[in-house]
């Protein structure tokens, strides 16, 4: 099964998420430069638009993509699990990205103090994470989510924060994201324990995703034309609040 946890470029079904997770890359692309780490690959659709703006791009996951990154000529994959960052020197870094990563961290800190020792001075962190007041239900694949005063003290631990913005929908993206909550709601009437909220994560992970996947397959069906006609410009970036779907930061590692 295809983990809801790695969205997919190719099933229709993720294309609400996708869009919104291809934007991160393409923001990033507008700033990065030089010697560029990125902290979870997923299934690689972000390696062609961060690749042409590097010198050298250095990728890490625990699991290597489903693409062939040796056709590019700056970029090397590393299969790994972070943190520690061991396998790279202090100040190799003028960019880290990492998007939707943090929150499936256990010791999110540690990563956070190996990503500023991997970092030039100077250097900066580009991240994203999902908005804990929109999310509708408990994710029990992320060890902790984040809201905008939580995320700013806990970056502003090890950078100096450089921009705090977030991910937001338009029109049509706020009507899925409506229809999608309606339905998690009607899945949730069948947990009349509320094992959602006091099950140990690691148990409900997998029904979990059995049932997220689901929900997203029915979606499409009920709602073809809304779910695949999304695109990356039905999102956009501005200063974060609590109706930003992910928190976009930029941190700086003080020179």
């Amino acid at each position: 099964m295809q983990t809801a946890e790695r969205v997919s470029q190719t099933d229709a079904s993720d294309n609400y998420v996708f869009q919104r997770s291809l934007l991160a890359y393409h923001y990033a692309a507008g700033i990065v430069s030089g010697n560029v780490l990125e902290i979870g690959t997923g299934s690689g659709y972000g390696v062609e638009i961060i690749s042409p703006k590097a010198k050298v791009f250095i990728t890490v996951d625990k699991q290597e993509p489903p693409i062939d990154t040796s056709i590019y000529q700056n970029v090397e994959f590393n299969c790994v699990t972070v943190p520690p960052l061991s396998m790279f020197e202090p100040n190799s870094f003028d960019y880290v990205i990492m998007f939707q990563v943090i929150e499936h961290i256990k010791n999110d800190f540690l990563m956070l103090e190996e990503i500023h020792r991997v970092l030039k001075p100077g250097g900066r962190l580009i991240i994203s994470t999902p908005n804990k007041k929109m999310s509708i239900t408990r994710n029990p694949w992320h060890i902790r989510e984040y809201t905008v005063a939580g995320f700013k003290n806990f970056l502003g631990g090890f950078f100096q924060i450089e921009n705090a913005e977030g991910v937001f929908g338009k029109k049509n993206v706020m009507a899925y994201y409506e229809k999608n909550k309606h339905s998690v709601e009607k899945f949730k009437r069948f947990d009349i324990f509320k094992m959602e909220k006091w099950l140990p994560r690691q148990l409900l992970c997998i029904p979990y995703d059995i049932l997220n996947r689901r929900n997203r397959q029915k979606l499409l069906e009920d709602n073809q034309k809304l779910t695949e006609g999304i695109k990356m410009s039905d999102y956009y970036v501005a200063a974060a609040d609590d109706t930003c779907f992910d928190l976009l930061f930029t941190a700086v590692k003080e020179a």
